[in-house]
């Protein structure tokens, strides 16, 4: 059975880092970006890192500028970005493209573990984000791609995506999430 340890990743320095690096782990991978609407969930991303890396739970964050060109910057600035602006001490890699040809392999992976999750109705954000995916395509909501920036898909201890949040979902959902693996 496949699993994200069978996956090489680039640190944000360009240098291939095996996924294996991080097994026994919870893990929390998003995809980024520094100029979004969603760019303040870092500070809640933070938030959960801080309260439960001890207990075994990592943030892996893959910047990616396919959405709205808004991931501008090297890899270098925008983490400068991140530790300057929120404190992020969570992983940070090197930036990469979550759908399409030139996808990252470990995102299409993901993609077709759990695909589209559907968005929070009670986020004010998802009438904007449903409308415009939407006019560019009507059957969006039942392809497995990337829909937007702050999308995370949560990683048991063995490897497995177990679940995929969108970014209109509540942090406090996905907490809870991670509270449940961590306990097994």
């Amino acid at each position: 059975m496949r699993t994200i340890y069978d996956f090489t990743v680039k640190d944000r320095k360009g240098q291939p880092l095996s996924l294996k690096e991080y097994a026994g782990e919870v893990l929390l991978i998003v995809n980024t970006a520094t100029q979004c609407g969603f760019t303040p969930q870092y500070d809640e991303l933070e938030k959960l890192y801080e309260k439960y890396h001890s207990q075994g739970f990592v943030i892996l964050d893959f910047p990616c500028n396919q959405f709205g060109s808004q991931a501008p910057g090297t890899d270098e600035s925008i983490h400068e970005f991140c530790k300057l602006n929120f404190g992020t001490d969570f992983p940070r890699f090197k930036k990469v493209k979550v759908n399409g040809p030139d996808a990252d392999p470990l995102f299409l992976y993901l993609q077709q573990e759990k695909g589209f999750a559907g968005w929070n109705p009670e986020h004010p954000l998802t009438g904007i984000l449903d409308e415009m995916l939407s006019k560019a395509d009507p059957q969006y909501k039942e392809k497995p791609d990337i829909k937007w920036n702050f999308t995370k898909f949560l990683i048991d201890k063995k490897g497995q995506v177990v679940a995929r949040f969108e970014p209109t979902e509540s942090i406090s959902t996905i907490a809870g999430c991670i509270e449940e693996l961590l306990k097994q």
